[in-house]
C-alpha cells in the first residue's frame, strides 16, 4: 500500500532518474565503447517500477471497490432489517387490536350480566310493591296492571331464560372456579405466581397499550423518516449509479493507458531490436573493417619488409664492394705516390742510366697499370654511385606509394569514424526518442495517478457519507431495539419467525460471502496469472540485457583491438620515417664522401 507521501517522494525522484539517464547517453557519447545498455537498464528499472505501482494500486482500487460492495449490502440488508420491523409492528397492533376486541367483549358481557340482574332486582320489587299496594290500585289500574303484569311475564320469562343462561355459564364458571380452585389448592405458591404474573401482564398490556400509541405517534414520524430515507436511498443509487459509471469511466482510461503503455513497450522493444541489429552490424562492421585493416597491413609490412631486407642487402654488399675498391684505390695510389718518389729519384740521381731504362719502362707500365686500374675503378664507382641513386630513386618511389597506401588507409579509417560518428548520432537519436517515451510515460502515469486520486477521493467521500449513513442506521437500529426489546419479549412466536429470518439472512450472507470469496479467488487467480507474465517479462529482459552486455563486451573487445592495429600502425609509420631518415643520412653521408674525393681527386 503507497501512502501519498511515498507518491510524492517517487515524484519528486523522477527528474533524477532522469538526470542519471541524460548522463548515462551523455557517457555513452564520450565513452569509447558506449554504455547504451545502462540507459536500457534504467529504463527496464524505471519499467517495472511503474508496473509495480501500477498493480499496487489496481489492487487497492479493487479492495476499495471490495469494501464499497460489502457496505451497500449492509444497507440493504439494513434494508431488509426495517422492513422486517414494519411487518413485525403490524402483526403486533393486529395482535393488540384482536386482545382489545376480546376485552370490549368481556366487558359488554359483565355489562350485559350486571343489567340483567339490576332488571331482576327491579322485577322483584314491583312484584312488592304490587302486593303491598294491590288493594289500592286494584279498582284503578287492574287492567293495566293485567297488561304490565303480562309484558313483565313475558320480560320474566325472557329474563329467566337468560338467567337459566347466565346460571349455566355462571356454573360452567363456578366449576371451572372450583377446577381452578382445586388446582389453586393443589398449587397454591404457583398461583400467587400466576397472580402476580398475570397483574405484571396487565401492568406490561397497559404499558404496552401506551407503547402502541406511542408507537403510532412514532409510525407517523418513522412513515416520514422513511419517505426521507426512500429519498436519500434514491439519491444513492443514483450516486451509486454515477460512481459505477466514473468507475467504468476509470476503468476505460486504465484499459487506454494500459493500450498506450503495451504500444510503448513494444515501440521500445522495435527500438530496442533495431539498436542490437545496428549494434551487430557495426560489430559485423568493425569486424570486417579490422580484418581488412589487419590483412593491408600485414601485406603492407610484409611487403615493406621484404624491400626493406632486400634493400638492406644490396646496401651491405655495395659498402663492401665500395670498401674493397676504396682500398684498392688507396692501395694504387700509394703504389703510384711510391712509383712517383722512385721516378723522381731516378730522374735526380741519373737520368742517362741505360740500366735503369728497363726499370722505368717497367715502372711506366706499372703507372699505365695503375692508371687503367684507376680508371676501371673510377667506372666501377660512377656505376655504383648510379646504382645507389637508382636505388634511392626506387626506395622515394616506393616510400611515395607506401605514403600514399597509408594515406588511403587513413581515408579508410577516416571514413570508417565518420560511419562510426554517424551511427552514434543515430544511437542518440533512439536514446532521444527513448527518453520522449520516458516521457510519454510519465505523462500517462501522472494521468493514472491524477485519476485513481481523483476516485480515491471520491470513494472516500462515498465512505464517509455511508459511515455517517450506517451511524445513523445504527442509532436508529438501537432506539428500535430499545422500543422492541420491551415488546417482542412476549411475543415469541415473532422472535421465532425473526430467527428464521436471521438464519435465512445468515444463509444469504454465507452465499453473499462464497460468491464474494469466489470472486476474490478469481482476482487472485488473475493477479497470479499477471504476475507470472511480468516474470516471463522480466526475464526476457533479463536475458536482453545480458545478451546487450555481452555485445558491449564484444564491442569494447573490438574497440580494444581497432585500438592496438592503430598503435601498430603508429608504431610502423614511426619505424618507415626512422628508416627513411637512417637512408636520407647514409645518402648525404655517401654524397659528402663521394664530393670529398672528387675534391680531393681534383
Amino acid at each position: 500500500m503507497f501512502a501519498p507521501t511515498e507518491v510524492a517522494d517517487k515524484r519528486l525522484s523522477m527528474p533524477h532518474e532522469t538526470d542519471e539517464i541524460l548522463r548515462a547517453t551523455y557517457h555513452q557519447k564520450n565513452g569509447p565503447g558506449g554504455d547504451d545498455m545502462s540507459g536500457s537498464r534504467m529504463m527496464n528499472t524505471s519499467s517495472s517500477a511503474l508496473m509495480k505501482e501500477y498493480y499496487e494500486q489496481l489492487e487497492e482500487m479493487r479492495e476499495q471497490q471490495e469494501l464499497y460492495w460489502a457496505k451497500e449490502q449492509a444497507v440493504e440488508l439494513l434494508h431488509a432489517v426495517v422492513q422486517e420491523r414494519d411487518q413485525l409492528q403490524q402483526k403486533y397492533q393486529e395482535y393488540l387490536t384482536e386482545t382489545g376486541i376480546h376485552t370490549v367483549e368481556m366487558q359488554r358481557h359483565k355489562d350485559q350480566l350486571t343489567g340483567f340482574q339490576w332488571l331482576t332486582q327491579q322485577l322483584r320489587i314491583a312484584n312488592q310493591e304490587k302486593e303491598l299496594n294491590s288493594g289500592y290500585t286494584h279498582n284503578l289500574s287492574m287492567w293495566q296492571a293485567r297488561k304490565d303484569e303480562q309484558t313483565a311475564n313475558l320480560k320474566v320469562d325472557e329474563m329467566t331464560r337468560l338467567t337459566k343462561r347466565l346460571q349455566s355459564q355462571l356454573e360452567r364458571k363456578e366449576e371451572n372456579m372450583l377446577f381452578g380452585q382445586q388446582r389453586e389448592a393443589a398449587f397454591g405458591s404457583h398461583m400467587y405466581e400466576m397472580q402476580t404474573r398475570i397483574k405484571q401482564l396487565e401492568t406490561r398490556l397497559r404499558i404496552t397499550v401506551q407503547d402502541a400509541q406511542q408507537q403510532r405517534k412514532e409510525r407517523t414520524a418513522w412513515e416520514k423518516q422513511v419517505v426521507e430515507l426512500q429519498k436519500k436511498v434514491a439519491n444513492l443509487v443514483m450516486e451509486k449509479h454515477d460512481a459505477v459509471a466514473t468507475i467504468q469511466d476509470y476503468k476505460h482510461l486504465l484499459q487506454e493507458a494500459n493500450l498506450q503503455k503495451s504500444l510503448a513497450l513494444s515501440g521500445e522493444k522495435r527500438k530496442e531490436e533495431e539498436i542490437k541489429k545496428l549494434k551487430y552490424e557495426m560489430s559485423k562492421f568493425t569486424e570486417d573493417n579490422a580484418a581488412r585493416i589487419r590483412k593491408a597491413v600485414d601485406m603492407a609490412k610484409k611487403q615493406y619488409n621484404v624491400q626493406i631486407s632486400r634493400l638492406e642487402e644490396e646496401l651491405s654488399a655495395l659498402q663492401m664492394e665500395c670498401g674493397e675498391k676504396q682500398s684498392l684505390i688507396e692501395r694504387t695510389v700509394r703504389e703510384k705516390r711510391a712509383v712517383e718518389t722512385e721516378l723522381e729519384k731516378f730522374y735526380r740521381e741519373d737520368e742517362g742510366y741505360e740500366s735503369d731504362n728497363r726499370k722505368l719502362e717497367q715502372l711506366h707500365q706499372k703507372y699505365l697499370l695503375g692508371e687503367t686500374t684507376k680508371c676501371d675503378l673510377q667506372l666501377t664507382l660512377q656505376t655504383t654511385q648510379n646504382k645507389l641513386k637508382q636505388l634511392e630513386m626506387n626506395f622515394e618511389e616506393e616510400k611515395s606509394r607506401s605514403q600514399e597506401v597509408i594515406c588511403n588507409l587513413q581515408s579508410t579509417l577516416k571514413s570508417e569514424r565518420e560511419k562510426s560518428v554517424s551511427l552514434s548520432e543515430q544511437s542518440l537519436k533512439l536514446q532521444e526518442e527513448n527518453e520522449q517515451l520516458q516521457k510519454e510515460m510519465e505523462g500517462l502515469r501522472k494521468q493514472v495517478i491524477e485519476a485513481q486520486r481523483k476516485a480515491n477521493i471520491k470513494i472516500s467521500k462515498m465512505e464517509h457519507e455511508h459511515d455517517v449513513k450506517e451511524h445513523g442506521y445504527e442509532a436508529q437500529l438501537k432506539e428500535m431495539e430499545d422500543s422492541n426489546q420491551k415488546s417482542t419479549a412476549e411475543l415469541t412466536c415473532l422472535l421465532l419467525s425473526q430467527q428464521k429470518a436471521t438464519n435465512r439472512w445468515k444463509e444469504e450472507t454465507k452465499k453473499i460471502t462464497e460468491t464474494t470469496e469466489a470472486r476474490i479467488n478469481k482476482l487472485k487467480r488473475e493477479l497470479s496469472q499477471q504476475k507470472i507474465c511480468n516474470q516471463e517479462l522480466i526475464s526476457r529482459l533479463e536475458i536482453a540485457n545480458e545478451k546487450a552486455t555481452e555485445d558491449e563486451k564484444l564491442m569494447r573487445e573490438y574497440q580494444e583491438h581497432i585500438n592496438r592495429l592503430q598503435r601498430r600502425l603508429s608504431q610502423v609509420e614511426q619505424r618507415a620515417a626512422t628508416a627513411t631518415q637512417k637512408l636520407s643520412l647514409i645518402t648525404t653521408q655517401k654524397k659528402k664522401a663521394a664530393f670529398l674525393k672528387k675534391g680531393k681527386d681534383m
